[in-house]
């Protein structure tokens, strides 16, 4: 295993009969980063964290996480290992002391050292004036800043995160993910999943999932700049026409609108991609202006998912 990495996964599978949910995933999460996980909703992303943290045994493949091979050493790592699911999985009838109380005894937290770290959590993410309030009666942005305190009280090593900002509001979204470079700089590694392109681009390494399979891997930013696709915007007043005109082109691979504006791909080998769509506009009859631009990452997960319009990879009906 290498040394660097927190988690190594090599042909990680999982089979739900005939359902394959992860097929053949490799992965390498390196130590005290961010490493997100984006995909729709059944892409793999929650089958793929439960096999990771030894909840759900792999159909093929092998899984080391933080030196421990699992499933078979999970009791081992649980100690190390914090986990937050997308739904908020405490109790609502309890305090939210009683809550962290409970979570410290299960992990084995002697009295001082329970009562050390309640009063850091609940210092670090605002909890302190709603000790008192039962759970079940917090907004959304507080449960998640209790889910995240009590992944966090045992200290872990590594922290998994399942789709945490589900429920929130922006400010909360931002808020929390501040909360999530501070315990990266304190040398925790966290593997997260997310749906949302905006917290997928703060991430410092990033792993598109589609169909169980990772499609694409890297820095967000080096995944921007390689896309396999010529981006193309278009500015036209027949935005309706213009955008029949192109998704009419085998050679268009997705078209989005953007306001009064069109965002096309098109695949990387086709010749002169900007002036390609010009002359497509023009036989149409439709005045426009076209430039290159810039991907956006998601230009780069329509890129490596093979999605066009109305049609899912590979050209199958969405």
């Amino acid at each position: 295993m290498n040394g660097d990495a927190a988690i190594v996964a090599r042909g990680l599978t999982r089979r739900f009969g005939r359902l394959v949910a992860v097929n053949g995933v490799n992965l390498e999460v390196p130590r005290a980063r961010i490493f997100g996980f984006l995909g729709p909703n059944g892409s793999g992303k929650s089958t793929t964290i439960r096999m990771l943290c030894g909840l759900l045994e792999p159909s093929d493949g092998s899984v080391d996480v933080l030196g421990y091979r699992m499933p078979q050493d999970a009791e081992k790592l649980r100690s190390k290992l914090g986990y937050m699911t997308q739904r908020f999985s405490l109790w609502d009838d309890l305090t939210v002391l009683e809550n962290l109380e409970f979570i410290a005894q299960v992990f084995g937290l002697p009295g001082h050292d329970r009562r050390r770290r309640i009063e850091e959590t609940a210092g670090e993410y605002g909890l302190g004036p709603i000790l008192r309030q039962r759970a079940g009666t917090l907004s959304g942005g507080q449960r998640q800043r209790l889910a995240l305190a009590a992944a966090t009280l045992h200290e872990p090593e590594l922290l998994l995160l399942d789709e945490p900002t589900s429920a929130v509001d922006p400010q909360s979204r931002r808020d929390f993910w501040e909360s999530l470079f501070a315990l990266v700089h304190r040398g925790i590694t966290i593997l997260v999943s997310t749906h949302y392109m905006d917290e997928a681009e703060r991430c410092h390494r990033l792993g598109i999932l589609a169909e169980g399979r990772l499609v694409a891997e890297g820095v967000p930013q080096d995944l921007m700049h390689g896309i396999p696709a010529a981006v193309i915007e278009v500015e036209a007043v027949d935005t309706a026409g213009a955008r029949r005109a192109l998704a009419a082109d085998p050679a268009v691979r997705s078209v989005a609108q953007l306001g009064l504006r069109l965002h096309a791909l098109l695949d990387p080998d086709a010749a002169s991609p900007a002036e390609r769509v010009r002359g497509r506009l023009r036989s149409a009859g439709i005045e426009a202006q076209v430039e290159a631009v810039g991907a956006s990452l998601e230009d780069v997960f329509v890129a490596a998912t093979g999605f066009r319009d109305g049609l899912g990879p590979q050209g199958r009906p969405a």
